[in-house]
């Protein structure tokens, strides 16, 4: 255990923390298209269009209304005409029921087949990304030249890029709750923001040797020309997993692409407060990836990925039924030892004090350690707090990743009656029934 800890460190951890920032390229050697997928996001969908052609005014901007039930499409159509004035830049791409709502990797697809469509046959492809972002997705200002650069889409063999991950209201507590909901809500903030900025940004570039890096699904960056190669004869590089923007990274590696990833640009998103909320998310998470098994015989046989590379891919796959194992397994030794402790309490008394003890330490330490660590690294590298307040944040971390184990069964459940069925994570202040939902 204590070798494996620290090769865990050195190989994770340490070049996360001794990252420099790498030359940045020039936006205007490449053509971007933003698509923005939405459902019912007309409180946010205005903001984020004016952000988009303010921040980037060379790129286009394409909104997938996903047959919302509000005017989200009229404040698209509202802010292309912009006072009379059409802005050229700015799309709509409508999808009706019943061919709507069938999950966001299909109206990912529609917006692509319309911009094939809107392009023409002579488009340059190699030169146009799309970028995905959520409706509420704020990229970075530096965004597009930081993805231009040499090492990323100035790479020809570059076919995707993703970008760090940061959660805007992190330190944010939620108005009109109880004291209790705005302390626990703020905490499962802060804590998805942390395991984006480090855990998740340290793998991420951990996959940079093994040739498997992975997207997400905000702040996706993906070479036209590389979705063409994988989008098929219906003209559909996203696929029906609940898990489309993992997905689409196997089709792109085992195609032969390369992909990348950035710490020098970010993407913003907004985290959830609500524990039953963000249990909704990662269950589809992990069902998506449960669903994405079906691909270990293509990424194993794949010509294009190293061994290490299939190995570390498998063993991404294999982590929601590990964890199902997980919880069949670990219980089985405390309730041996609490068997033993009602038959006979002095004999198991004796074994803890004759040197059991160590035993557990060494154990507890172990298994605490590789968590606890990104919170000291999180003080390090992303928010400066004081130093036992980020040991806080990485027990609070320990105890955060316990609930994957409840999301992996709950994913279980729902592949096993077949519901497999896209669930729009509803946002924090999003109103149900003329009410504002603020479940915790």
């Amino acid at each position: 255990m204590s070798v494996a800890f620290v090769t865990y460190v050195f190989v994770i951890v340490v070049p996360y923390l001794r990252r420099k920032p790498a030359p940045v390229g020039v936006p205007e050697s490449l053509e971007w298209h933003f698509f923005v997928p939405c459902r019912d996001e007309e409180a946010v969908i205005g903001d984020t269009i004016r952000y988009l052609r303010g921040t980037f005014p060379i790129a286009h901007v394409w909104v997938i209304d996903d047959d919302s039930d509000d005017r989200t499409a009229g404040v698209v159509r509202t802010l292309k005409r912009n006072g009379g004035v059409r802005d050229t830049h700015i799309h709509l791409v409508q999808r009706q029921r019943p061919y709507a709502r069938t999950g966001k990797g299909n109206a990912l697809n529609d917006a692509y087949r319309t911009l094939k469509l809107w392009m023409g046959r002579r488009a340059d492809t190699d030169r146009a990304i799309v970028v995905v972002v959520d409706a509420d997705g704020r990229p970075a200002p530096n965004c597009l030249e930081v993805c231009a650069a040499a090492h990323l889409f100035g790479n020809p063999r570059i076919g995707a890029v993703q970008v760090d991950v940061r959660m805007i209201n992190a330190g944010q507590r939620q108005p009109g709750v109880s004291r209790w909901r705005r302390a626990f809500g703020a905490g499962l903030v802060r804590m998805q923001d942390l395991e984006f900025r480090t855990a998740i940004a340290a793998i991420q570039m951990s996959r940079g040797a093994t040739g498997t890096i992975s997207m997400g699904g905000n702040g996706q960056f993906t070479r036209l020309s590389a979705l063409d190669s994988i989008a098929g004869p219906t003209g559909s590089p996203w696929r029906g997993s609940l898990l489309e923007d993992f997905e689409l990274g196997v089709h792109l590696l085992t195609a032969g692409w390369h992909t990348g990833f950035t710490l020098d640009t970010h993407v913003n998103q907004e985290a959830l407060y609500s524990l039953r909320r963000f249990l909704a998310q990662r269950t589809r998470w992990g069902q998506g990836t449960m669903q994405c098994m079906r691909y270990l015989r293509r990424i194993w046989d794949s010509e294009h990925l190293t061994t290490l590379g299939a190995a570390e891919m498998m063993y991404y796959l294999a982590q929601p039924w590990m964890q199902l194992l997980g919880t069949v397994i670990y219980p089985i030794p405390m309730a041996l030892m609490a068997y033993r402790f009602v038959v006979s309490p002095s004999e198991v008394v004796a074994w803890f004090y004759d040197g059991a003890w160590i035993l557990f330490t060494v154990y507890g330490a172990f298994g605490l350690l590789p968590f606890v660590l990104w919170g000291p690294v999180y003080r390090a590298r992303c928010v400066p707090v004081g130093f036992w307040k980020s040991i806080g944040y990485g027990f609070g971390y320990a105890l955060y990743i316990y609930t994957f184990y409840i999301t992996s069964w709950r994913a279980l459940i729902r592949l096993v009656r077949g519901n497999n069925g896209w669930t729009k994570t509803r946002r924090n202040e999003e109103r149900v029934a003329g009410k504002v939902a603020l479940d915790v």
